[in-house]
């Protein structure tokens, strides 16, 4: 067995029998239909399983590879765009070359689609997809896992106990992604563990120093290392979160009783709410891989964080918020009408109690952005 089997993504000859495969899960097939058919009543959407099951089995047969399987996809990721947003606009990736690999590092707000979109941005532009860091504790053992995995994501040991198992854990993540990044792989992971709930994205030294234990016998400098992996980082923005009221809720309850007790499927269900929920005007910006000399992780965690931070963009949703929690009477204006009534849909959503979390999470990019701007 290889040494990285049960983490690895698929290869492309597993490609085509995997989605066969799932075309027999039940679970996968409802999954299926919530996209396909979005406007069908839930009562009679399971009428449409069976043909579902057949398409899914035929277009299966023609899958050769990953690649293949990605252009499948595209042109479910444009409908979705323009079902679900406003559209997606990309900055700087053309100061990226397209032969070259690199380690991407971006911000974290949705667990799937800021991997997803990285990458569709990628491929518009002919550059190579990248390789996707994804915490196994939120996919679960059933099909979210293989359906991940079957597009280029590798899993992330999360649910580890034991300092012993946990550095073992965390050796196996880096080694692969060395291996991937040395055989000419891109690869994503996200600046911290779990998502940014509250707006404020930081990037967490640990990770940094994850990233290099691959690589302390031969490039133990971080300097050093960084000339080894081209270190991109990667602003994503939202103007509309779908699961901004769930993370509210989380945020509130984490205040009140100092902890959160994820309830079973929560995080499947923050994925398909992410999807399936309008997101606004989207915007993804690539900075230059990361040059200079830096002292120790936190140091270039601190670098990391004026690059992404300060190439987010501040739509109005963000400063309508920080002007409600600043007692200002100002209205949403230059949104779009869908996007209004989604960020309004949303914070009506909320019990008041939670209002101030919700609000919190637009207003905290704003404040960031003034945080790390030079005086």
């Amino acid at each position: 067995m290889d040494t990285f089997d049960d983490i690895r993504p698929y290869r492309d000859d597993e490609v085509g029998p995997t989605i066969a495969r799932l075309s027999n899960d039940r679970g996968f097939i409802a999954f299926a239909g919530r996209f396909a058919a979005p406007g069908l009543p839930r009562r009679l959407r399971a009428f449409t399983y069976p043909a579902l099951r057949v398409l899914i089995r035929r277009k299966a047969t023609r899958l050769r590879s990953v690649a293949d399987l990605q252009r499948l996809m595209s042109g479910y990721l444009k409908v979705l765009l323009q079902h679900t947003s406003d559209g997606m606009t990309v900055s700087g990736l053309d100061g990226l070359d397209p032969t070259a690999s690199y380690l991407f590092i971006s911000n974290h707000r949705d667990i799937a689609l800021d991997p997803t979109f990285l990458n569709y941005a990628l491929w518009l532009e002919g550059h190579p997809t990248t390789q996707v860091a994804i915490g196994d504790n939120l996919l679960g053992t059933g099909f979210h896992s293989h359906l991940m995995r079957v597009n280029k994501a590798f899993l992330v040991a999360r649910d580890v106990s034991g300092a012993k198992a946990q550095l073992k854990a965390m050796r196996q993540t880096s080694a692969y992604m060395r291996n991937a990044l040395e055989a000419d792989e891109s690869v994503w992971i996200a600046q911290r563990e779990g998502r940014s709930k509250d707006g404020i994205d930081r990037t967490e030294p640990a990770l940094l120093k994850m990233l290099q234990l691959a690589y302390r016998h031969d490039a133990p400098a971080v300097t050093d290392w960084l000339r080894r992996v081209r270190l991109v980082p990667v602003s994503i923005t939202y103007e509309i979160d779908p699961c901004a009221p769930s993370k509210a809720r989380e945020l509130f309850f984490t205040a009140k009783d100092g902890r959160y007790e994820k309830r079973p499927g929560d995080d499947i269900e923050s994925i398909e709410t992410g999807v399936r929920g309008f997101k606004g005007r989207i915007h993804l910006h690539f900075s230059p891989p990361v040059d200079g000399d830096f002292a120790d992780a936190d140091q270039l965690a601190r670098h990391l964080d004026v690059q992404i931070v300060s190439n987010l963009v501040a739509y109005p949703t963000h400063h309508y918020a920080r002007a409600r929690l600043n007692g200002s009477d100002s209205e949403l204006t230059e949104t779009t009408p869908r996007g209004r009534q989604a960020f309004f849909d949303d914070l009506h959503a909320c019990p008041p109690e939670q209002v101030p979390y919700f609000l919190r999470q637009y207003a905290n990019l704003v404040e960031n952005q003034l945080a790390v701007r030079p005086p």
